[in-house]
């Protein structure tokens, strides 16, 4: 059965109906940076899988592979942050974000972003247009959650604003300003996503299951899920200022698994399984502690390769989970029953067996690792292609209830 329509989480209510310049399509954030999200994830990484072969290369400034972290980050990841912000700070503050023009604005600093990586252009010019719109996407969120004290929320600002900084550190490697930075920093804003995923994971996932399957035996613990978020906190810093000295960083990655996996034992994820808005949204929180038990035995045996646990967090979690928020906000925020049309549940499942494949292939078969790349990134795009054939519709036209937004 579908799930009646509830608002974009988590607490208070939506903000008052308004009526935003322009079409539908800039009414919300999460339809312009949705569709630019999975339109980048349908061309560049199946472009990746090519330039694994040799056939071609990044020709901006960063090699092929400083290129591909970089953007499935700072492109992709962050452009699905952004429409989910600026369409949930609207309801935790009810007050709007951004609308018409000035959404449009947001949406071409983050394309110029993009062209931008791949241009001859200056390092320095580079750096300057990419790093605009995390700093613009900061100041717009901060506005309605200062204005009106949202406390809580205070730290998704800075999420943002610690994004900003690991960008800005990989263009200051590119610049020469600080040399040998970038995989350090790359690997920074991965913990930040996963710091960003756990909280939010906390608060919606339980939540939708209960209110999905009515088993008010669901539940999340607040201690466990400060408890988490603090693992994965250490974990950040681990990683800057703990760099050469492994066995602390295994500790740390190891504490943070045990402590995100704990915290989900009451979630449900049993009573989620015929449902597939929501096993997608536990499936993707369960990479999570999978990715950091990686980090943590690539961290202390050379025999596991470091690129598992980051692929299991990013090709599994933030590929998941994106996916999932994506699927379900779009529906709720365009008026629509939550029922996961055919074709996205078949998107989930290319999207797990997509991660499955780029993290045990590898492990399992390493001889056969571009092949691995070349059907994981495929059945990546091939989920996000199918996203963008079923939503795209509902993302540019008006909701089908007739309200604003």
């Amino acid at each position: 059965m579908s799930e009646p329509v509830r608002p974009l989480p988590l607490h208070g209510a939506p903000p008052a109906p308004l009526s935003p310049p322009g079409s539908s399509f800039l009414a919300k954030g999460f339809r312009p940076f949705f569709l630019l999200a999975a339109g980048l994830a349908v061309l560049f990484v199946p472009a990746w899988a090519v330039m694994r072969t040799g056939a071609m290369s990044a020709t901006g400034n960063l090699d092929s592979v400083s290129w591909h972290a970089h953007e499935m980050i700072f492109g992709f990841t962050v452009a699905v942050i952004a429409g989910f912000l600026l369409t949930a700070v609207g309801n935790w503050t009810q007050r709007e974000t951004a609308t018409g023009p000035a959404l449009a604005g947001l949406c071409t600093l983050w394309l110029a972003g993009r062209v931008a990586m791949l241009s001859p252009l200056p390092s320095w010019l580079v750096a300057a247009i990419d790093l605009a719109f995390l700093a613009a996407l900061g100041v717009t969120l901060a506005r309605p959650i200062v204005a009106t004290n949202n406390r809580r929320n205070f730290v998704v600002v800075a999420v943002v604003a610690v994004l900003w900084l690991a960008n800005g550190a990989i263009h200051a490697d590119a610049l020469g300003v600080w040399p040998g930075v970038r995989s350090q920093a790359a690997l920074a804003a991965i913990d930040v996503v996963t710091l960003l995923m756990v909280l939010i994971g906390g608060r919606v996932i339980p939540m939708f299951t209960r209110n999905a399957t009515g088993d008010q035996a669901i539940r999340n613990l607040p201690r466990a899920d400060l408890a988490a978020a603090g693992g994965v906190a250490l974990v950040l810093l681990a990683d800057v200022a703990l760099a050469s000295v492994p066995a602390a960083r295994a500790a740390a990655y190891a504490l943070a698994a045990i402590l995100v996996a704990a915290r989900a034992v009451h979630w449900g994820a049993r009573a989620s399984l015929s449902n597939p808005l929501l096993w997608i949204l536990h499936v993707g929180h369960a990479w999570i502690p999978i990715g950091l038990a990686l980090r943590a035995a690539a961290a202390l045996d050379p025999r596991v390769s470091a690129t598992a646990g980051l692929h299991a967090l990013t090709a599994g979690a933030i590929g998941a989970l994106t996916l999932g928020m994506m699927a379900r906000v779009s529906l709720g925020h365009t008026g629509r029953m939550l029922a996961a049309p055919n074709t996205v549940a078949g998107a989930f499942a290319a999207m797990v067996l997509a991660a499955f494949v780029r993290v045990v292939g590898p492990l399992a078969a390493p001889s056969l690792y571009l092949p691995w790349v070349a059907l994981s990134a495929a059945l990546f795009a091939a989920a996000f292609l199918a996203y963008l054939v079923a939503y795209a519709p509902m993302l540019v036209g008006p909701r089908v209830d007739g309200k604003p937004g």
